[in-house]
């Protein structure tokens, strides 16, 4: 129990002394950058389950 404790305290520790934290700058511009990421990505994808969508569609039209 008593490394339990240890454990906690160094860890807050380390986190509230030795971790460089970003300003609210730098996680605003972060979260634009993964928000804009995340928009081209599902887009693609999107774009990719459209086009193979039609592409099967076509091709089991092929065999009816």
């Amino acid at each position: 129990m008593n490394k339990i404790k240890v454990y906690i305290k160094e860890a807050s520790n380390e986190l509230l002394h030795k971790v460089s934290w970003p300003t609210w700058e730098e996680l605003q511009s972060s979260l634009v950058i993964v928000l804009v990421a995340s928009l081209i990505f599902s887009l693609l994808i999107y774009g990719m389950d459209l086009a193979f969508s039609n592409l099967l569609s076509a091709f089991y039209h092929l065999f009816k």
